[in-house]
């Protein structure tokens, strides 16, 4: 480590006293009297980079992910889902079914064209199960679906790619007055009759079942939706829904009875809960000791830690100010084969004892305890900025400790406001951990673990 004490002074430039080649841009030192001249230190220090196991992670979403998909460097990943779905209080069928008797029902998996990893004409296969034990409202994804359902009594299945040749073009490229898609690509699962006639009975013996979404709950705790066949595919869901299909009569205008057709639809919403699940496989080599790279992979995969020390740098700077710690994570060329995965377009920097409630309370960055970069294709690199403030907190609280953070891939949803004058600015609304296959490699040379630490001593 080096020290390199600047003074400020009337009228003079910056001058390093000792070899370092940092550069040190200071504001405002010209405006100083001249018996207020602070010394500025700039300190280099090395921080350490390791990868690290992460077998779930926190996921409150109405969508999910659904496939399997296989990448040479980040190994396989298998992603399926078990979901509630919400029931109006008070529900009843709007018509009166033809003899009491349903017709069909279908599953319908939606989501829209481009909302994939993989190859989309690679053939997959959805299968649903019914749930038959309340959900409990944990939204970690490492769940055992076996432990909700019978694994041996399926409800149907699908075989889809995630790009359906069979739609024509005039219907796949229709847009309505507005310029939006009419077509939503959609896998779509019928299902046994007897399961629509059983709601509808239910309507009419038990009312009560649908009163209250608990009372609905109970009655039917939900569907767990699994990839059965195929590889190299994963589909990222908008939303799911049940539709129970029957005819009623219908009175004519001359006083005859016709037949009409309609539906009952139980969709998957915010209101209830939707467990995703994520099983990783092939991670071993990502978590072999390494001296130059650091791995990241989601979802749920490996996540990289960063270990700054904090001890030692609260030691040599002792009581002066810390001013500036600009930190920048550096990446490796991604890989150029068939189907590789991207980097994570959003990294969040937060302390490793912090992660277990940043989600689950709904934070964002605030540039204080958690920070967020986005990713740079140009330059290959995540960048704080300054992270002084929680070097300052921590040095504050535990002198005697290292600072231990991780890197933590993040979707970011962007919100925007305008002011008097028309100007439009976007905030970050929400943080969620990022759910879609991604990787990428940091460097932990010395070099790219470099961080300087900039000081001032005002006594």
């Amino acid at each position: 480590m080096k020290i390199k004490p600047l003074l400020i002074g009337l009228g003079l430039g910056i001058t390093i006293l000792s070899g370092c080649s940092d550069d040190l841009n200071l504001v405002g030192s010209t405006i100083q009297p001249g018996g207020d001249k602070m010394p500025v230190y700039v300190d280099t220090f090395q921080m350490q980079a390791t990868t690290l196991l992460m077998d779930s992670v926190y996921a409150r979403t109405t969508s999910g992910l659904l496939g399997e998909f296989y990448d040479p460097l980040y190994g396989n990943v298998k992603s399926d889902y078990i979901c509630q779905f919400y029931c109006p209080s008070d529900f009843k069928f709007q018509k009166e079914p033809i003899n009491g008797q349903i017709d069909s029902v279908d599953f319908k998996i939606i989501y829209y064209s481009g909302s994939w990893v993989g190859d989309s004409l690679t053939p997959m296969r959805a299968q649903i199960y019914q749930v038959d034990k309340q959900l409990e409202r944990d939204f970690y994804t490492n769940f055992d679906p076996a432990e909700y359902c019978d694994l041996q009594n399926s409800l149907g299945m699908q075989t889809y790619t995630a790009h359906d040749n069979s739609i024509p073009d005039s219907v796949r490229n229709a847009v309505d007055s507005s310029g939006s898609p009419t077509y939503v690509p959609t896998v779509t699962i019928r299902m046994p009759r007897e399961f629509g006639q059983k709601f509808y009975d239910e309507t009419i013996n038990n009312p009560g079942t649908f009163s209250s979404q608990e009372n609905f709950n109970k009655f039917f705790p939900g569907l767990y939706v699994t990839n059965t066949y195929g590889s190299g595919n994963i589909l990222q869901i908008s939303y799911s829904s049940i539709s129970i299909y029957y005819k009623y009569n219908l009175k004519g205008s001359q006083n005859q009875d016709s037949t009409a057709y309609a539906s009952e639809t139980f969709n998957v919403t915010k209101e209830v809960l939707q467990l995703n699940r994520f099983k990783n496989t092939d991670l071993t080599p990502l978590l072999q000791p390494d001296d130059s790279i650091a791995y990241l992979k989601t979802p749920a995969g490996v996540y990289t830690q960063l270990t700054i020390p904090a001890k030692d740098i609260a030691e040599r700077i002792d009581d002066r100010i810390i001013n500036n710690i600009p930190l920048t994570i550096k990446a490796l060329p991604q890989e150029n084969w068939q189907w590789a995965l991207t980097a994570p377009a959003n990294l969040l920097l937060l302390p490793k004892d912090s992660l277990a409630t940043f989600f689950v309370n709904n934070k964002i960055e605030d540039s204080k305890t958690a920070f967020r970069a986005e990713y740079s294709s140009s330059n290959r690199s995540y960048n704080f900025d300054n992270i002084s403030n929680l070097m300052q907190e921590h040095i504050k609280n535990n002198p005697e400790k290292d600072m231990v953070l991780l890197l933590v891939p993040v979707d970011r949803v962007v919100g925007q406001s305008q002011n008097y004058y028309g100007q439009t600015t976007y905030y970050t609304a929400a943080l969620n951990n990022y759910l879609l296959p991604s990787g990428v490699k940091l460097l932990k040379t010395q070099d790219a673990m470099k961080i300087v630490v900039t000081t001032t001593d005002y006594k």
